[in-house]
């Protein structure tokens, strides 16, 4: 298949090449009604577009296993369809063709099912989600699942899950996490898109901002490495410095950690938006004798809120999705606690360790995992919709 694309890609653009020179010479002698370039696109679309559908079909009878087409069909079919193609498009240029009308609509219609193919991938993974966790369900009573505070799926059979799989636990140290993360994150972002916005200079903002950024692009593994190695003996040694136990897999080490990863998605996304407020209103809040600071408090950052909100639940999500560092500084133990300096676990730490076990996969051990994706699924839903409200709602105040 990749030769038949090949040999489908030099064809289009050695025919496009030849039929854009037929066509620029055609039109020196009649008026044409769209521009040379229009009509050796609607050669090439006539090319390529029954080679392509041919290669989608295949394809997806090469998914569904019911047929697999072989190179020895496949090359000749191509070629052979390429060249139907061409003659037929070659065949209906002429000067009252509407050929522009003919391929900005197969550009539209390209574009849509673009959009299609990630709307129905999305719809597709919630399916897979939810039909995976209807079978956990039938094993698991879900108000077991949601309201129970023992998580011990190792010790369930496919006869005893009573008790076994409650979520609470788990949930309780995401959440912790993700609040500790960003405590930290946020005010830590904000402040510093709104010193490089509105404080720093060209040249500082040029500098500082790129090194921010290096953050974002770190691998999750190193935070990993430098939450178990450097601050979590950190944390346990200011604890007994203050009277406190503190365990070296703790839950507060993963989130200031992971904290420190998501400020750059913070602060930049948030200083873009406050950059994008008009410089119009900071001249007229300036021009009424109010300070810098107050224009900032009252007038700036109440007009970025809702790209600011858009930046926070960015990071919410990425602190909801992050499994390394949980891992390597938090440790495994589901663990219902309000002290952040004991072990505690996360929603995708269980999920990768219930789908990397030896067990089978319609175990209620391993179909756990999904109930956790649905749970975690519709916890994120509810965050989107929630910051979508308050987007709109800010958003209709400086319109």
């Amino acid at each position: 298949m990749v030769n038949s694309i090949l040999i489908l890609s030099l064809m289009s653009v050695i025919s496009g090449f030849f039929i854009l020179q037929h066509v620029k010479k055609k039109s020196l002698n009649s008026r044409w009604h769209s521009l040379p370039a229009y009509y050796a696109w609607f050669a090439v679309l006539w090319m390529v577009v029954p080679a392509l559908c041919l290669f989608f079909f295949s394809s997806v009878l090469h998914l569904l296993h019911l047929y697999d087409v072989g190179a020895s069909f496949l090359i000749p079919s191509t070629i052979l369809l390429t060249l139907w193609g061409t003659w037929r498009g070659l065949k209906q240029i002429n000067p009252e063709l509407k050929a522009r009308e003919s391929v900005e609509k197969v550009i539209r219609v390209s574009l849509v099912l673009a959009a299609s193919i990630s709307i129905l991938t999305t719809i597709g993974i919630v399916l897979a989600i939810i039909f995976e966790a209807m079978q956990f369900f039938h094993i698991v009573s879900v108000w077991e699942f949601i309201t129970g505070t023992h998580w011990a799926p190792d010790d369930a059979t496919d006869g005893n899950t009573q008790g076994m799989f409650g979520s609470i636990p788990v949930f309780a140290g995401t959440f912790m996490i993700t609040i500790i993360a960003m405590c930290v994150a946020v005010p830590i972002g904000i402040l510093s898109a709104v010193y490089m916005s509105e404080y720093a200079s060209e040249k500082v903002r040029n500098t500082a901002k790129p090194a921010l950024e290096i953050l974002a692009g770190v691998p999750t593994v190193v935070y990993g490495f430098f939450a178990a190695i450097t601050v979590s003996p950190l944390v346990v040694k200011f604890a007994d410095a203050v009277g406190l136990h503190a365990d070296y897999t703790n839950a507060l080490t993963p989130g200031i950690v992971m904290g420190i990863m998501i400020i750059p998605f913070i602060s930049s996304l948030s200083d873009d938006v406050i950059r994008a407020v008009p410089r119009s209103l900071r001249d007229a809040s300036l021009a009424l004798g109010t300070t810098m600071s107050e224009t900032i408090v009252r007038i700036v950052l109440p007009a970025a809120l809702p790209g600011i909100i858009a930046a926070c639940l960015l990071g919410i999500s990425r602190a909801l999705g992050e499994t390394m560092i949980v891992v390597m500084a938090a440790g495994l133990r589901p663990n219902l606690t309000w002290n952040p300096l004991e072990g505690m676990t996360t929603v995708t730490v269980r999920i990768v360790d219930a789908l990397t076990g030896d067990q089978a996969f319609d175990s209620p051990e391993t179909l756990s995992a999904f109930g956790l994706g649905l749970v975690l699924l519709i916890i994120t839903l509810m965050l989107n919709v929630l910051s979508i409200y308050v987007i709109r709602r800010f958003r209709s105040q400086y319109e």
